[in-house]
Parts: C-alpha cells; structure tokens; sequence
C-alpha cells in the first residue's frame, strides 16, 4: 500500500471513529433530552427518542456554526495536530464516555472530547500548544451554564406558579402535558446543535490537519455537516436508558409543570451558547436547570447526594478524558 493510501485509509478510520463519538455523544446524552419527558409521563420512552432525534437533526437548518469554529479551531493550535493526536482525543474521550455510562453517571460528552483534546495536545507538543482562550472561555461556561439553568428552571416556575395560582392542579397537568412537548423539542434543537458541532469541528480539525480542507476555510465541508447531524440523531434512538433514571427520577421528583420549566431553562442557556459560539455541556444545563426547577418548590425536593455525585463526575471528567487521551496517543504513535 503506498504512502497516499496509507494516509487516506487512516483519515477514514478517523472520521469514522469521530462519528463514533458522536452517536455515542447522542447515545450518552439523549437522556438530557428524555429524562425529563419520560419520567413525567408525557411520552413513552421509544415515543421520546424518536421525537428528540428529529429535533436534534432539525438544528442543522437553525443554528450557526460557531461551536464547529470554535472546536476546531479554538482549543488547540492545529498545526500541531495530526492523526495521532486526533486519535488520542477520541479515544480518551469515549474511553470516559464508556465508563460513566456503564455506571449511569451523567458527564458530559463534550468536556471529555475537550479533555481529550487537551490531553493528546499535551503529549504531543506541550501547554504551548493549548489556546488559553478557548479552554478559558470553556472552563468558565462549566459554571455557567449550569447555574444559568439552575436560575432560569427556578424562575419559571416560580413564575408559573404564580399565573397558574388559581388554577386547579388537574387543569395545570394538562396544559403542560402538551407544553412540555414543546419545550423538549426546544431543548432537543439546542443539544443537537451545540453537541453535533464539537465532532464537526474535531473532524474539521482533521481535514486541516491532513490539506484536505484550509483554515482558512469559514465552514467545515457540507458532507461532514450532515453525517455529524445524522449521526448524533441516530445516536440519540437508541438512547442512554442507564442515565436516564438518574436524570429524570433521582435528583428530583418532576410534573409536567416542573418538566417544562426545566426543560426550557435548559434550552435558552443552549440557545445562548450556540449563538455565541460557546461549547458547553448539555449534561450540566440540564441538571442545573432540574435542581432549579426541585429547589425552587423546596430545598428539601432535591436529593442533594446524587447531585454533589454528579457534580463530581463534572470535575474529573477533563482530567480524566485528557489522562486517557495522552496514554492513547503513546499508543497511537506506535501502532498507526
């Protein structure tokens, strides 16, 4: 096999292990989109993942693509990259994505794959190669985006507590049992979006990397548009049913009402991001925006225990996807 071929046999195999990623980001985080939906009754589980995959694949005709910049072009510097280091992102990051799901923790898919970039940076050529910027401008939004949705979540409701005062709770029930249709669609758009861009820019990345596509270049080819949206769609079909149980039951109880506050707090802090070109973690908006949702009615609703275990999982998830990602850089140098 000559030179050429090599490196075209081994920019497929990366493609195709990024769209991995993807379909397990939408496999891992389709319990963000769900947990909500299913656990207050209003769809059945097959009825929800199919709903939330239609809307996460819809984004593609909404949003901008500043999250797909920022990704590829905003965390690392690419003349560094190269195939080892690409291979060392994504495998860290699924090594970790693989470990919370089989222990139904929620983390997020997208701070493992920035985790994963950072780590395979690192091995490769050192923090000089890291753009301070963009990790900067993630590293805040770790905070941010959940307390953002943690104070929208709690403020919706206490609003509609508010306007629904008088209303009687079997009548409440039903007007957000058909709201909370919209506001899961709402929060499936902003996942969709905001997740399916950091593989877009990853692959992106890749192209750069290889001469197949510039830096110059505004958008990422229209080919990878698309398979990064189908795939992160046909990911979230075959759902994370493991997290789904922590996210919709155990943090707290929900009705309509509270699934449709929370979902839509959720959904204007991923509306927020996107268009600011801020990639962040779905997993942590929607948590946020649930804890909001349970302490606004009474602190004692929130089972605090799980969420202090979820925010663990937040912590180590960058250090530990960036560990994994540079022992599989080593061992990329050796058997690519």
């Amino acid at each position: 096999m000559s030179e050429l071929q090599i490196t075209f046999a081994m920019l497929a195999m990366l493609v195709g292990l990024a769209l991995l990623f993807d379909f397990m980001n939408g496999f891992h985080d389709a319990a963000n989109s769900i947990a909500t939906v299913v656990s207050t009754g209003v769809l059945k589980p097959y009825q929800a993942v199919v709903w939330a995959a239609f809307f996460n694949f819809v984004a593609i005709f909404i949003f901008q693509l500043k999250v797909a910049g920022t990704v590829g072009k905003g965390i690392v510097d690419p003349s560094v990259v190269d195939q080892y280091v690409i291979f060392g992102a994504l495998m860290g990051a699924i090594a970790w994505n693989v470990i919370t799901w089989y222990y139904g923790i929620p983390s997020s898919s997208s701070h493992a794959l920035i985790g994963g970039m950072i780590g395979a940076t690192i091995a490769k050529a050192g923090t000089g190669a890291l753009v301070a910027s963009g990790i900067l401008k993630t590293a805040v939004f770790i905070l941010v985006s959940p307390l953002l949705g943690f104070v929208l979540g709690a403020m919706l409701m206490i609003a509609v507590s508010w306007i629904f005062f008088k209303a009687t709770p079997r009548g409440t029930d039903r007007w957000f049992r058909r709201l909370q249709l919209l506001s899961s669609a709402m929060y499936s758009l902003g996942h969709g979006s905001n997740d399916a861009q950091k593989t877009m820019g990853i692959i992106w990345l890749l192209l750069i990397a290889a001469g197949v596509s510039s830096a110059q270049d505004a958008l990422p080819p229209t080919w990878v548009i698309v398979s990064c949206y189908v795939a992160i769609a046909a990911g979230t079909m075959f759902g994370g049913w493991r997290i789904v149980k922590t996210m919709g039951q155990k943090i707290t109880k929900l009705k309509p009402v509270g699934g449709f506050c929370a979902e839509t707090g959720g959904a204007v802090t991923l509306f927020l991001a996107s268009a600011f070109g801020i990639p962040v973690s779905t997993t942590h908006t929607i948590t946020g925006s649930i804890v909001g949702v349970g302490a606004s009615q009474k602190i004692s609703a929130v089972r605090w225990g799980v969420a202090s275990n979820i925010v663990w999982a937040w912590v180590l998830t960058i250090p530990a996807s960036a560990l994994m990602a540079a022992i599989a850089w080593w061992i990329g140098t050796r058997i690519l």
